[in-house]
C-alpha cells in the first residue's frame, strides 16, 4: 500500500488519508493560485497582445470574455462531474487542460485560436476551486479545517491582488506569452503531486456507483445561460448596455434560459446543479455573502488601480507596489482567523465584523482626492485586506454547516460560482458608475463654465499669458487655455465618480452585516464542515 492508501481514523466512522494533509493542502492550494492568478494576470498584457496579433483592443478584450464564460459554465457543473467519473480524474483532467492549453495560449498564433485556447483553459480552470475545497474538505478532520481553509483562502484572495503586477512585470521585460507559459511547470508539479497523494473517499466512490443517467437538456439550459450571462457582464458596459442588440438579445437568452434551467432542475431526478442547497438558510444566506465579497474583491481590484494610473500618474508598476501590501495583510490575519475557527469562534461575528470592517475601509477611500499621496493610497488597499481575511474562510463555514458530506461538490461549484458571477457583476458595476456618475458631475460642474464667472477668467487669463511666455500665439493660447480647463474638470468629474462608487458599495456591504445573523448559530464552532 503507498504512503498515500486510504485509512480510517481510530475512534472515528470518518475516511482520513494516511498522508500528512497539510502535505495534500499545499498540492491543491498550488493549483488554486495557478488558476485564480490566470483570471486577472492577463488583464494589462491586453495591449501587447492586440499589437502582436494585429488585433483592435475591443478585439482583445475576448481574451478576457472567453476564459470568464468557459469557467462560470464549469463551475457548477463540477460536483456532477465529480460524482460522474470520480473527484480525483475529473481534478486531474482540469489540471491537465488547464495546463496544456496555458501552452497553446503562449503558442497562439493568432487571435482567434487564442480564445479558443482560452476557452479550453478557462474549462480546466473552473473544475478546480470546488474540487480543491472538497478535497480539503474531507482531508482535515473539523477541528482542523478552519486553519486549513486560511491557507486556501490566502491563495484565492492573493492571487487577483497581484496578478496585475505579475502580469505587467512578464510583459514589460519579456513578452505577453510567458504569462501562460509560467503556468505550465506549476501544473505538471499539481498533476505529479496528485497522482501520488490525493485518493477518493469511499463514500464518493459508492455515489459513483450510482449516478445513473446524463441531464443533457438542463446541461444545455445552464451552459447557454451562463454563457450568455458571462458574455453580457464582461461586455455590457463597453456596448452601453441595453443601446446594444447584441447585449440585449444575449440578456433576453440568458434570462430565459437560466429561468428555464431552474425550474427544470429542481423537477429533475438526478439534476445538473443540485438547487435544493438553498433550501437550506446558512447555505442561501453564505451565497449572498460569497457574491458581494467577490463584488468588492474584484470590484475595488479594477477601482484602485485604475485610480492611481489615471489620475495620480503612476505606472503600473508603482500601481502593483501601492496595492502589494494588501496581500501581504491578508497573508497576515488569513492564520489567525484560522486559530479563531479552531478556537470555536463564532463564525457569524467574524464574518460580520469582516463585513463592518470592509464597509468602513470603502468609506475611508471616498476621503480620496487629487492630492492623496502613496501612503495614503497603500494602507487603503490594506484595510480592505484586513476584512477579506475575516470574510472567506468563515463564510464557507456557514454555507456547509448544515450540509451532509455528500453534497460537498455540488455545494462547493455553487459557492465559488456565487463568488466568480459576483466578481463579474462588481467589474460591471463599478465601470457602468464611473461612467455614468463622470457625465453626472461633469454636466454639473460645467454649468459653472460661463463668461460671467469671474474666477474661471481669471484662471484662463492667467493659463493664457502662461502659454504666451512659452512660444505660443494669443490665440493658440487661448485655445490650449480652454483646453487645459476642460480637462481639468473631466479630471475633478471622474475623481468625483470614483468618490462616488466607493460610497455606494460600502454602503451595500454594511447592509449585509445585520443578515448574517439570520443563520443560526453553527453547533460546536468552528468544529464542522468547512469548503
Amino acid at each position: 500500500m503507498s504512503a498515500a492508501a486510504a485509512t480510517f481514523s481510530p475512534g472515528e466512522d470518518i475516511w482520513r488519508p494516511a498522508v500528512n494533509p497539510w502535505i495534500i493542502a499545499l498540492t491543491v492550494t498550488l493549483a488554486t493560485f495557478m488558476e485564480v492568478l490566470d483570471t486577472s494576470i492577463a488583464n494589462v498584457a491586453l495591449p501587447h497582445i492586440a499589437g502582436s496579433l494585429s488585433a483592435s483592443t475591443d478585439e482583445s478584450t475576448w481574451v478576457l470574455t472567453s476564459y470568464l464564460v468557459s469557467n462560470a459554465i464549469v463551475l457548477p457543473l463540477s460536483g456532477w462531474l465529480s460524482s460522474l467519473i470520480g473527484r480525483k480524474r475529473f481534478y486531474m483532467g482540469c489540471v491537465a487542460l488547464f495546463t496544456l492549453s496555458s501552452f497553446l495560449c503562449g503558442f497562439a498564433p493568432n487571435l482567434g485560436m487564442l480564445i479558443v485556447f482560452r476557452i479550453l483553459q478557462g474549462a480546466g480552470g473552473g473544475g478546480l476551486q470546488p474540487s480543491e475545497q472538497a478535497i480539503l474538505a474531507d482531508t482535515f478532520p473539523p477541528a482542523k479545517r478552519g486553519m486549513a481553509f486560511a491557507v486556501y483562502g490566502m491563495a484565492v484572495v492573493l492571487a487577483p491582488a497581484i496578478g496585475p503586477t505579475i502580469g505587467g512585470y512578464i510583459t514589460d521585460n519579456f513578452s505577453w506569452r510567458w504569462i501562460f507559459y509560467i503556468n505550465v511547470p506549476v501544473g505538471i508539479l499539481s498533476l505529479m503531486l496528485t497522482l501520488r497523494l490525493i485518493h477518493d473517499p469511499p463514500y464518493l466512490k459508492q455515489q459513483k456507483k450510482t449516478t445513473h443517467g446524463i441531464d443533457y437538456f438542463g446541461l444545455g439550459l445552464v451552459a447557454v445561460g451562463l454563457g450568455a450571462l458571462q458574455i453580457v457582464l464582461d461586455k455590457g458596459q463597453r456596448d452601453d448596455w441595453f443601446e446594444s442588440h447584441f447585449i440585449l438579445i444575449l440578456s433576453i437568452i440568458s434570462a430565459c434560459a437560466l429561468i428555464a434551467a431552474v425550474f427544470w432542475e429542481l423537477r429533475h431526478k438526478n439534476p445538473i446543479i443540485d438547487l435544493r442547497l438553498f433550501h437550506n438558510r446558512g447555505f442561501a444566506v453564505g451565497n449572498a455573502m460569497m457574491f458581494m465579497l467577490g463584488v468588492a474583491l474584484y470590484g475595488t481590484t479594477v477601482l484602485l488601480p485604475q485610480f492611481v494610473q489615471t489620475l495620480m500618474g503612476y505606472t503600473a508598476q508603482e500601481a502593483g507596489l501601492a496595492l502589494m501590501p494588501g496581500g501581504f495583510t491578508v497573508m497576515l490575519f488569513m492564520p489567525v482567523v484560522g486559530f479563531l475557527l479552531s478556537r470555536r469562534a463564532d463564525a457569524r461575528k467574524l464574518v460580520a465584523y469582516g463585513m463592518f470592517v470592509l464597509s468602513m475601509s470603502l468609506f475611508y477611500m471616498t476621503r480620496f482626492d487629487l492630492q492623496i499621496d502613496f501612503y495614503t493610497a497603500t494602507m487603503a488597499r490594506v484595510y480592505q485586506a484586513a476584512a477579506l481575511a475575516f470574510l472567506f474562510v468563515p463564510i464557507n463555514t456557514l454555507v456547509f454547516a448544515d450540509l451532509p458530506p455528500e453534497k460537498n461538490n455540488a455545494a462547493s461549484g455553487l459557492i465559488n460560482l456565487s463568488r466568480n458571477i459576483g466578481g463579474s457583476v462588481g467589474i460591471s458595476f463599478v465601470e457602468t458608475m464611473l461612467a455614468r456618475r463622470s457625465q453626472v458631475h461633469q454636466t454639473y460642474l460645467s454649468q459653472n463654465l460661463s463668461s460671467a464667472n469671474g474666477a474661471l477668467q481669471k484662471i484662463l487669463h492667467g493659463a493664457t499669458q502662461a502659454l504666451q511666455a512659452r512660444g505660443s500665439s494669443p490665440g493658440l493660447a487661448a485655445q490650449q487655455a480652454h483646453g487645459l480647463v476642460s480637462a481639468m474638470v473631466s479630471r475633478e468629474s471622474l475623481m468625483l465618480a470614483y468618490v462616488d462608487t466607493f460610497r455606494i458599495l460600502a454602503v451595500l456591504i454594511l447592509f449585509l452585516v445585520p443578515i448574517v445573523f439570520l443563520v443560526k448559530k453553527p453547533k460546536g464552532g468552528a468544529a464542522i464542515p468547512v469548503h
